[in-house]
C-alpha cells in the first residue's frame, strides 16, 4: 500500500481520498463522513466504490480502522466491504 501519510480526524477527511480494505484492496474513493454535529460524534463514511463492488457503500464507524491524509483503511477486508449498504436510509 503507498504512503497514506499522516493519521488525522474524520473532521478534515477530504472528499476523494482512497478506501482501503483491511487486506489492502482499494475499494473506492470517500464521498462524505456521517457524523451527528450536535453530538460531535462519528457516524461512519460514505464512499464511492469501485471494481467488484460498485454504486456507493456505507461503512459503519466501528469498521473504519485508520483515517489519513490520502487514506482511509477499514477494519474489514474486501468480502466483507462487499457485503456492505447503500447509504439509503443511513441518518
Amino acid at each position: 500500500m503507498e504512503d497514506l501519510g499522516a493519521q488525522i480526524s474524520y473532521l478534515v477527511l477530504e472528499r476523494g481520498v482512497p478506501v482501503f480494505s483491511s487486506d489492502g484492496e482499494r475499494l473506492g474513493k470517500v464521498v462524505r463522513v456521517q457524523r451527528d454535529i450536535a453530538t460531535h460524534i462519528f457516524d461512519g463514511i460514505v464512499f464511492a466504490a469501485g471494481g467488484g463492488i460498485g454504486g456507493r457503500r456505507f461503512v459503519d464507524a466501528p469498521e473504519v480502522g485508520e483515517i489519513h491524509e490520502r487514506g482511509v483503511i477499514l477494519t474489514i477486508d474486501a468480502g466483507e466491504a462487499a457485503d456492505l449498504p447503500s447509504p439509503r436510509g443511513v441518518a
